[in-house]
């Protein structure tokens, strides 16, 4: 893999090489697995701080790619994790299905280094909710994939189907769920190498039907749902409804939020009942990264 994440591959041939599957399953020893931490952002990662934080001490546990728009150009020190890990990028619209293909060329540049064995989608909200060894040891030791995905009747969920989808997407097929999921590597290659449901959304997939809602989780549950857990370890909040989640300001970060957030809930992990079933938490606001900082090394552990 190069030592910066910027190449001049054309997408055709990004692609194609992230496509390649190895013969011998089993890492080198001399390789240690790492997770690929993947931003889509529209442009600066406003709580970048609080994620060098998250990261200090772990490297060679990690790779870091940042997808922002391709006319963002502010610099990065040299001394940040970020530095150097932004990917050749394109212009994405919110409710366009330009969105699902940065997905997927933040996974095919993960996927070129062999090391990265488990890929997490996150935006510039985007918060840890615990420190990086747990959350390394919680997605590793995972036997499931995370993407979301439920059936919803109703115009929000049934009703963006559309029948010339068929006979490849049926009706019954169609799901819904989260954009941010946590993939295992067998599962990226896939979606990378996807040329018979991936054109088909985007040809139809259009037009109040918002493919970063739909694609992955039917494809996911069509395909591969064997293996996956059919939710995300990304929290956030849709209470208040509308087409946006609840944002989170300065006043919102308290001790006790944070620790509803990291513990709230029980879910299944690999057969068993566990109340961490959430790793990330989403959408915080610039506002809130003093208090964020303030308090993730007491509740979060961090270094």
């Amino acid at each position: 893999m190069p030592t910066k994440a910027m190449h001049d591959m054309t997408e055709e041939e990004l692609l194609w090489r992230a496509s390649m599957v190895p013969r011998i399953k089993e890492l080198p020893s001399k390789h240690t697995p790492k997770v690929a931490f993947m931003f889509l952002a529209k442009g600066p990662l406003f709580l970048g701080p609080l994620w060098e934080r998250f990261f200090k001490g772990n490297q060679g546990f990690y790779s870091i790619y940042v997808h922002s728009h391709p006319s963002f150009n502010d610099t990065v020190p040299q001394t940040s994790v970020f530095h150097g890990r932004r990917i050749p990028s394109k212009e994405v619209r919110w409710g366009d299905f330009n969105i699902v293909g940065a997905e997927r060329r933040l996974l095919a540049n993960a996927l070129l280094d062999f090391s990265n064995q488990r890929f997490v989608l996150l935006s510039e909200s985007c918060i840890p909710l615990f420190n990086f060894s747990t959350i390394y040891n919680h997605l590793m030791n995972s036997t499931k994939t995370f993407v979301e995905a439920y059936d919803m009747p109703g115009a929000v969920g049934r009703g963006r189907y559309n029948p010339r989808m068929r006979p490849l997407v049926m009706l019954s097929q169609w799901r819904k769920g989260s954009q941010w999921f946590q993939l295992d590597r067998a599962l990226a290659i896939e979606i990378v190498s996807d040329q018979h449901y991936f054109p088909l959304f985007k040809k139809y997939c259009r037009r109040g039907c918002y493919g970063d809602e739909h694609y992955l989780p039917t494809f996911v549950s069509i395909k591969f749902w064997e293996n996956n857990s059919n939710r995300t370890l990304t929290w956030v909040d849709w209470s208040k409804g509308g087409p946006h989640p609840a944002r989170f300001l300065r006043n919102d970060v308290t001790l006790d939020f944070l620790k509803r957030l990291r513990h709230g809930r029980t879910c299944q992990y690999n057969g068993e009942t566990t109340n961490v079933c959430h790793l990330f938490a989403r959408k915080f606001t610039p506002h809130a990264l003093d208090r964020l900082l303030r308090f993730a090394p007491k509740i979060m552990q961090f270094n």
